[in-house]
C-alpha cells in the first residue's frame, strides 16, 4: 500500500522538524521520516541558540516532535532507502517496507562526522574532544587546548580557538611542517600557538577526563581539551538518486539550491546540513522554516492555477 501526503520530510532533526511545524500549521498533510541519528547526539548540550542555550539536543528534538504532533503532522521512526520521481511528485521507500507518496519532498538528512582514527577520539567526542569552538569554546575556556591537525587547513582551527584560550598546541599528526605556509607560521607565532610535529598515537585519560595527548614517540603533552576536524560526509543519496545537481566542496557534495532551499529538481527541497556543511542548529531551524513556507506557497498557487484552467 502507498500512503499519499502533500509533503514528506526525510529527516527529523532541527531542519526537518522546523519545516514540518510550518507545514502542519498551514494545514498541509505532512509526514516526517526520522531514522533517529542526529549529528549532535554526542553533545550533552547545544549552545548559541537564543533562548535554548545549554539545552540537551535530545530534549530540544523531543519538544519539536511534541509541537508538530499538535498540528497533525505524522512522524514515523524509519529510514528512507530510496526515492523516485513520478508525474505528480515523489515516492519514497522505507526500510520497514512501507512506500509513501508526496507532492513535495524535503530532504533534511544531515551529515555524519568521520573522526580521525586516533584511539580515544571517538569515545571522548562531544565531551573533551570537540570540533566547534562556537559550540563548545565557552565551556572549556582558559583550559589547555590541543588541536589535532587533519590537514594544513587545521591551522585555521588552531588560530580560531585562541579566542577561548591562550594555551594552545597544534599537533601536526600526519601533516608535515613543510606544508604550512610562511603566513601560517607567522600567524601561529603571533597567536602564541605551539606547533608540535609527530604522529599522535592516543589520549591520556584519568578519572574519566582528558589529561594529555600522547605522541607515537612516547612523549605526553598535558592538555584538557582537544579540538579535531571531522571529515563531513553528507547524507545525500536521496538527492543524487532524484537527479539533483550537486556541487563539490572541500566538505563534500551538496545540492545546488535557491535561497528557499529548492534544488534543481522541481518539488525537491534540501534543508539543514543536507544543504550545506556549516548549518548550526539555529541555521537549520531557519532553513527548515523557509522551505516549509515556500512549499506551502508552491502548493497553494499550483492548485489555484489548476482550478483556473478547468
Amino acid at each position: 500500500m502507498t500512503d499519499t501526503y502533500e509533503v514528506v520530510v526525510v529527516g527529523g532533526g532541527a531542519a526537518g522538524l522546523s519545516a514540518a511545524l510550518v507545514l502542519g500549521r498551514a494545514r498541509r498533510r505532512t509526514l516526517v521520516i526520522d531514522a533517529g541519528e542526529p549529528r549532535n547526539a554526542p553533545a550533552a548540550h547545544m549552545q548559541g541558540f537564543l533562548t535554548r542555550d545549554g539545552m540537551p539536543p535530545e530534549e530540544f528534538l523531543a519538544l519539536g516532535r511534541e509541537e508538530i504532533a499538535r498540528y497533525g503532522v505524522e512522524l514515523v521512526r524509519d529510514r528512507a532507502v530510496d526515492a523516485t520521481g513520478v508525474d505528480d511528485g515523489f515516492t519514497v521507500s522505507l526500510a520497514g517496507g512501507r512506500t509513501v507518496r508526496a507532492r513535495q519532498l524535503v530532504v533534511a538528512t544531515g551529515l555524519k562526522d568521520e573522526l580521525p582514527s586516533v584511539p580515544g577520539v571517538a569515545e571522548r567526542f562531544g565531551r573533551d574532544v570537540l570540533h566547534c569552538p562556537y559550540c563548545h569554546g565557552w565551556e572549556v575556556r582558559d583550559q589547555a587546548f590541543g588541536v589535532l591537525a587533519a590537514t594544513a587547513m587545521s591551522v585555521h582551527q588552531a588560530l580560531m580557538v585562541t579566542q577561548w584560550s591562550k594555551d594552545v598546541t597544534l599537533f601536526l599528526h600526519h601533516v608535515r611542517e613543510a606544508e604550512l605556509t610562511d603566513d601560517d607560521l607567522r600567524r601561529l607565532a603571533v597567536a602564541g600557538v605551539r606547533v608540535v610535529p609527530g604522529e599522535v598515537a592516543g589520549l591520556r585519560i584519568e578519572d574519566d577526563r582528558l589529561t594529555g595527548v600522547r605522541l607515537a614517540e612516547g612523549s605526553v603533552h598535558a592538555r584538557e581539551a582537544l579540538f579535531v576536524a571531522p571529515r563531513p560526509v553528507p547524507r545525500n543519496d536521496l538527492l543524487k538518486a532524484l537527479g539533483a545537481e550537486m556541487t563539490e566542496t572541500p566538505f563534500g557534495a551538496y545540492p545546488v539550491i535557491d535561497e528557499r532551499g529548492l534544488t534543481t529538481v522541481p518539488g525537491l527541497w534540501a534543508a539543514g546540513n543536507a544543504s550545506g556543511f556549516a548549518e548550526q542548529v539555529v541555521n537549520a531551524v531557519s532553513r527548515g522554516y523557509r522551505a516549509g513556507a515556500a512549499i506551502n506557497g508552491e502548493l497553494l498557487f499550483t492548485d489555484l492555477d489548476a482550478a483556473v484552467r478547468v
